[in-house]
């Protein structure tokens, strides 16, 4: 049997761009729109883009099994889990941030983590388009990079969709992924270590692509569940 690899999952992934161009395209249109209300308020931003993340799972499983599910099936299924796990993460960050700003003397900054409105004229009037989107998405590539910091630390890559098809506990969603990541441990790090790279290119050269690469990250986390835990 041929070994699995990172270049077979992601060319899986990149597939289901052309199988369903409207589905999936439709999705990062709607992840670069609700990722603006991370410039409102920080909170509900990562809560959005880490829910945007994890209910793209769901959508990837739409995707792949479009003549037998609905959309809103696909939704309606990984919302609940996506919910919960966003608002752990959130959670998480919140400790770090209060922490950070409470040793460094600045406390008063705590509160600007639920509101802080940025969507001014100056910071909207940016001379380019890149340099705008930058702008707009820098927080959530950066939230990306934490949710895969927080699957690494204190679950595994395949957590989420262990949880979300087959039911598991997270307990054994825990232990079902470090068994099978134990067995493909090169063909993940190399798929963790591209999507860390992108998030940071996305960052500064790349930033239109930010809700792209939300929706692959997702897809990929599908792609790679289904080729360990759903083939034949």
């Amino acid at each position: 049997m041929k070994a699995i690899t990172f270049s077979d999952w992601l060319q899986q992934s990149l597939r289901f761009v052309l199988k369903a161009p409207l589905v999936w395209g439709g999705y990062c249109v709607f992840i670069a729109v609700i990722l603006v209300i991370g410039h409102i308020s920080f909170a509900l931003g990562v809560f959005c883009a880490v829910t945007s993340l994890l209910v793209g799972v769901g959508v990837a499983k739409y995707i792949d099994m479009a003549d037998e599910v609905g959309f809103y099936w696909a939704v309606k299924k990984s919302l609940p889990l996506s919910i919960l796990a966003a608002t752990v993460i959130v959670v998480f960050w919140f400790v770090f941030m209060a922490l950070a700003n409470i040793l460094n003397g600045e406390a008063y900054k705590i509160g600007q983590f639920f509101f802080n409105w940025e969507l001014t004229p100056e910071n909207l009037n940016l001379q380019t388009t890149r340099e705008l989107a930058g702008w707009l998405y820098s927080y959530a590539n950066i939230a990306l990079v934490f949710v895969i910091l927080m699957l690494s630390t204190f679950a595994n890559w395949f957590s989420f969709p262990l949880m979300l098809f087959k039911g598991y506990s997270w307990s054994k969603a825990k232990t079902a992924g470090n068994e099978k990541l134990a067995k493909h441990k090169v063909a993940v790090y190399k798929m963790l270590g591209f999507i860390v790279l992108e998030a940071v290119l996305c960052s500064s050269v790349t930033p239109l692509l930010s809700p792209v690469l939300f929706m692959l990250t997702s897809t990929m986390m599908f792609v790679s569940y289904k080729s360990l835990f759903e083939s034949a």
